[in-house]
């Protein structure tokens, strides 16, 4: 048998850990299959050390899925190699306070002649027109007034999407 660059080793509290974690049957899919990847590859005095074929047929996934995840075992620990990541990256947001202010202002206001309501395009295109901002994106305008930013807003989205 090759050597592995990445060993897993559990120790008997991170197996008790990952046995309970897959026990309660709450997390997501994807966890849970990591979970079990990391219980059959364990080649610590408990663990069963299949190969990564075997796990792979086993599990039904790839066998670099059974590499990588052995990887961020050693790379990242027990709860970097089964909770997903968060991205590294930052998103700016579109709209400021006070751009967020007149976009509101401009969707509560009286929709335009010829139209019953308010779109998404059309509230983006007002923006713009108003000289609040240069150019604004539908999907931006859509973000900015989703319902679980507002407490009222559930009335204002749905004024606006129809």
């Amino acid at each position: 048998m090759p050597n592995k660059k990445y060993c897993v080793e559990l120790t008997e509290e991170q197996r008790s850990r990952l046995l309970e974690r897959l026990g309660r049957g709450e997390r997501p899919a994807a966890e849970q299959t990591r979970v079990r990847i990391l219980l059959k590859v364990d080649e610590g005095p408990e663990g069963p050390a299949w190969t990564d074929a075997r796990t792979a047929e086993a599990l039904e996934v790839a066998s670099g899925t059974v590499a990588g995840i052995r990887r961020r075992f050693c790379e990242r620990g027990l709860t970097g190699c089964v909770e997903r990541k968060s991205p590294d990256r930052e998103y700016d947001h579109g709209l400021d306070g006070k751009q967020e202010a007149e976009l509101i202002r401009l969707a509560c206001s009286e929709a335009p002649d010829g139209r019953s309501r308010w779109s998404l395009r059309l509230l983006a295109d007002g923006v713009a027109q108003l000289g609040v901002v240069e150019d604004l994106s539908h999907e931006t305008v859509r973000q900015t007034l989703r319902t679980d930013r507002f407490q009222t807003g559930s009335s204002l989205i749905g004024a606006v999407n129809g």
